[in-house]
């Protein structure tokens, strides 16, 4: 099985920058689509951002503030994080789907990182 685990998340003053990972592990052939999702208190879970294939996509809210990336050599997603205000605070999820050695492609989600920003 292929698993998702998220880290770098924690408290940061606004303006300040995060950088989460996604790193994946398992059987994997390969990792395809990767995105980011978040959800606040009380809301749905909104996507921010995928990568697929190297063309990125980015809701208007993080737009020039939030980066994503991939690490192909270490199976591993990141979100670079600038300018962060204190509506970014939420639980950030990394998604995939991955193509595992069985060549079968399933789609995963990570447990989440809490990332508060707060003065």
């Amino acid at each position: 099985q292929v698993q998702l685990v998220e880290s770098g998340g924690g408290l940061v003053q606004p303006g300040g920058s995060l950088r989460l990972s996604c790193a994946a592990s398992g059987s994997i052939f390969a990792i395809n689509l990767v995105a980011w999702y978040r959800q606040a208190p009380g809301k749905e879970r909104e996507w921010l951002a995928t990568d697929s294939t190297g063309t990125t996509y980015y809701r208007d809210s993080v737009k020039g503030r939030f980066a994503i990336s991939r690490d192909n050599a270490k199976n591993t997603v990141y979100l670079q994080m600038n300018s962060l205000k204190p509506e970014d605070t939420a639980v950030y999820t990394c998604n995939a789907r991955v193509t595992n050695t069985n060549y079968d492609t399933h789609e995963y989600w990570g447990q989440g990182t809490q990332v508060t920003v707060s003065s």
